[in-house]
């Protein structure tokens, strides 16, 4: 966990949760992690869940540098051991692409059984990490998720800096 580069890719979809987005790629950016939000259908603005509008900083296709599905993106990610995380309902796009099968996960409670449907282990943490799959429950979970992503891949010492000046309650 030196100098090195970090770097994180989200990708940004139509009816995204903005505090989900914001507050995860703010915090990972506080932690220096080189965080690009890539818009899933392209570089204009996207309207989030509650009117909120954000411009990605790219595209998904430019981001890659060749045109992937979500899938492929997260296939190449778990075919590396690369960190693969998600919130709220997202995680079900780990079971949509067959992603970290048997992995112990957390999600909303709205798509919970849909998560235990598909083999994996369910647990009610706020967050959950289970080797290279992070997940978490929801908007009021993002500080802790997007710290849990800072201290997988900068170290516990970054992320426990950053607590006390964003004033988060842990």
């Amino acid at each position: 966990m030196g100098d090195e580069e970090v770097t994180a890719l989200v990708i940004l979809a139509e009816g995204a949760e903005e505090m989900e987005t914001v507050i995860s790629v703010d915090v990972m950016r506080r932690g220096g992690i080189k965080v690009t939000l890539a818009g899933l259908a392209g570089t204009d603005p996207v309207k989030c869940s509650r009117d909120v509008v954000i411009c990605p900083d790219t595209s998904l296709d430019e981001a890659r540098k060749k045109s992937p599905k979500v899938k492929e993106v997260l296939q190449e990610q778990e075919g590396k051991g690369s960190l693969v995380a998600a919130v709220c309902a997202g995680p079900t796009a780990l079971v949509s692409h067959g992603i970290g099968k048997g992995k112990t996960v957390t999600s909303h409670p709205s798509v919970q059984k849909v998560m235990e449907e598909a083999g994996h282990p369910y647990t009610e943490a706020r967050v959950s990490r289970d080797g290279h799959i992070i997940t978490s429950r929801g908007p009021g979970t993002c500080f802790e998720f997007a710290l849990q992503i800072v201290e997988t891949l900068r170290g516990k010492e970054v992320a426990d800096k950053l607590v006390a000046p964003m004033l988060v309650k842990l």
